[in-house]
């Protein structure tokens, strides 16, 4: 998936404001980007058909924007059915999420006049969905040309893509021999009568966790970065790219195991799974 970068967004005012639990963020507005900047359909186009010819399978961010209303609370937070309580989402997730799109592609360009016509720059960057670390870069610009932005955007991409292929030739072989990375989050209801610490079969019930984490991560790969009684923040998650029954694993998938590993005795724990994006979980102990 391509879409325009922030910092495109911010030039030419595409950007939109955001309640994110009471903090106000500004993020793109691509739906009237594409709607409203005439180059952006054609400069998408034509980058995309440059990935394409070299193997890639990209799907229509316009295409899919259209459908989504960005606007509606319900899209951009889930909900506890017992006490309401609520974890946002911000646009951006939310069509990361529904797309399930492995990589976000942002594409930044500019043009300077010159004695022989116009320059072209551009940086294209490619960021992990799971994780928005930036996996893959390149930047460049065009020879002095009287073509149109997107035909000399298309020919400088092409000129320097090359590297941005190995970059994610080499990601690629990282996720295949290490699993993918997520984040997982434990949390607890403040109802709950039990917690982190509560003890089953004389172990504490983070210490169960991370047992089951051991046995279902690639390698027994992952960190305890934080926790307390109420809480416990697992990072650089890998998860296998396939279940047992080789369906694609997500963050809400591995999640889901370990909610159903934990419903069953000795722990007999009721639990909801919220998610943010593909690649970040949050698994609430004590009620659905």
């Amino acid at each position: 998936m391509i879409l325009p970068s922030d910092n495109w967004c911010t030039q030419r005012y595409f950007m939109q404001k955001f309640d994110n639990q009471g903090t106000t963020v500004s993020v793109p507005d691509y739906q009237r980007a594409f709607v409203e900047d005439i180059e952006l359909p054609q400069v998408i186009s034509k980058v995309g058909s440059v990935l394409t010819s070299m193997g890639y399978s990209l799907k229509d961010a316009e295409q899919e924007i259209k459908s989504l209303n960005v606007k509606q609370v319900e899209d951009n937070a889930l909900s506890s059915k017992t006490s309401g309580a609520m974890i946002a989402e911000t646009p951006l997730d939310v069509l990361k999420r529904r797309m399930k799109s492995d990589i976000v592609i942002q594409l930044w360009w500019n043009f300077t006049k010159d004695p022989a016509g116009k320059i072209v720059s551009f940086t294209l960057e490619a960021f992990d969905a799971y994780t928005n670390k930036r996996i893959a870069t390149s930047t460049g610009n065009s020879k002095p040309t009287t073509a149109a932005i997107p035909v000399a955007l298309e020919t400088a991409v092409k000129e320097n893509v090359k590297e941005f292929d190995k970059q994610l030739d080499k990601w690629y072989a990282d996720q295949k021999k290490n699993g993918r990375e997520i984040a997982l989050t434990v949390r607890c209801w403040d109802n709950w009568e039990n917690d982190l610490e509560t003890e089953y079969d004389g172990e504490e019930l983070t210490d169960c966790i991370q047992q089951w984490m051991r046995e279902n991560t690639v390698n027994a790969s992952f960190n305890l970065s934080d926790g307390t009684e109420s809480f416990a923040q697992f990072e650089q998650v890998r998860i296998p790219l396939k279940d047992d029954k080789e369906r694609a694993m997500d963050a809400r998938v591995f999640a889901t195991a370990l909610r159903k590993h934990l419903a069953k005795p000795p722990y007999n724990i009721t639990s909801k799974v919220v998610i943010r994006g593909l690649g970040e979980a949050i698994l609430i102990l004590g009620e659905k």
